[in-house]
């Protein structure tokens, strides 16, 4: 493709097969690389942004309007505020369209901005996402500059230096400092958010880089959720005398992260405290049982997932945020497979038999996506009222 930019392009993606694509900037001036993706969601797209499963992603939307509701401060995912610890860039058809909502307290451009999110609108999504389809996720620059002023032999050549995903640990870096409570339920119209009662169970939380709505969700159980670092060892988790202990979702390569996780999750599943992992944590709960996980080439990303729960025959429609799958030929026994992705048959879910150990590779608190699978977490807490 010719790099020969056209006149009023003030934003471009460069991906380090050389393919520049171009079009107008959005959101933060300046350059962000990282993995190139795309999500199928219809909204969400700020839950989207503020997933720190995202981090060192850009991601491109294949519904082309977005912006439609703007943002607020309620529908932040990360713990964090900052988008280093998120998605990097944002790629739109159509530019963002101004808020009609009356959640809104601000643009979507405006909100990118002040995050230091880069965005790209003007582009062919249908055929970045073919493309992506394809050949997979390729490394990508994603830039802004209000003049029009590219240097992109430097653009391209970032992308491909940049070493993508396979062996990096993010977790580390998108997980909090150190421990706190989280006390806040999940959203009802018109209340807002829930204030936590009298809990009834004690849960650590293990964080890869967890998501608000799993906390909320946690809380709505009747669980007061301590999340703690995700260096945190087996020995200090069980200290606190957990109920149960959650292994949250997060970025990066599972393998990675587990060099340090999986031998402390061992420890945990022994003790025979139940255990229940989302996504990344559902991966590395796979590490530690014996399984093993590979990269995928487009991922899933989206919220209309259909995912089918092999213990109930149900088959619900979930929200998905993975690079990195289970392999299920490699699941030992007594590991059993639990739930299967029907787009592609791959693993999405296991528990063990003997145990209370379980886990999911999508995100059952949703924001966004449906709520089909919120009952995983009553699953949850069943097993936490049986091991008492």
């Amino acid at each position: 493709m010719s790099r020969d930019l056209l006149p009023g392009v003030t934003g471009v993606l460069a991906l380090a097969d050389g393919t520049v694509l171009q079009g107008l900037g959005v959101g933060a001036v300046g350059d962000a690389v990282g993995e190139v993706c795309f999500n199928t969601a219809m909204s969400g797209y700020q839950e989207i942004l503020t997933d720190p499963s995202y981090m060192a992603q850009i991601v491109a939307f294949t519904f082309p309007h977005i912006g439609n509701v703007g943002t607020n401060v309620d529908d932040i995912e990360q713990m964090s505020g900052s988008a280093v610890t998120a998605a990097r860039g944002a790629i739109f058809r159509d530019a963002p369209t101004p808020p009609a909502n009356w959640r809104a307290d601000s643009d979507l451009s405006t909100w990118m901005s002040r995050r230091g999110v880069v965005g790209l609108s003007g582009v062919d999504t249908r055929a970045l996402t073919r493309t992506i389809r394809e050949t997979g996720m390729p490394h990508g620059v994603i830039a802004h500059a209000p003049d029009g002023r590219f240097d992109l032999d430097a653009l391209v050549a970032k992308a491909k230096a940049w070493g993508g995903l396979e062996g990096l640990d993010l977790a580390k870096d998108a997980s909090c400092l150190q421990p706190f409570t989280y006390d806040e339920g999940l959203w009802t119209w018109p209340e807002g958010y829930a204030k936590a009662g009298q809990p009834k169970y004690e849960v650590v939380v293990l964080d890869y880089g967890v998501k608000r709505n799993i906390l909320r969700a946690l809380t709505s159980v009747g669980a007061r959720a301590t999340v703690v670092p995700a260096a945190t060892s087996a020995d200090d988790i069980l200290a606190r005398k957990p109920d149960g202990v959650l292994l949250s979702n997060g970025p990066g390569d599972p393998a990675a992260t587990g060099a340090y996780a999986v031998p402390e999750i061992r420890k945990l599943v022994d003790s025979g405290v139940p255990v229940f992992g989302i996504c990344l944590g559902h991966q590395m709960l796979s590490l530690a049982l014996g399984a093993r996980t590979v990269k995928m080439d487009q991922g899933h990303h989206g919220a209309n997932h259909p995912v089918k729960d092999l213990t109930t025959g149900k088959v619900e429609i979930v929200s998905m945020n993975h690079g990195f799958t289970v392999d299920r030929d490699s699941l030992p026994d007594p590991v059993v497979e639990t739930h299967v992705s029907l787009f592609d048959g791959t693993n999405a879910g296991i528990a063990l038999r003997d145990r209370p150990v379980f886990s999911v590779q999508h995100h059952p608190e949703a924001s966004p996506g449906p709520t089909d699978s919120l009952y995983i977490f009553e699953r949850f807490a069943d097993h936490m009222d049986a091991a008492r």
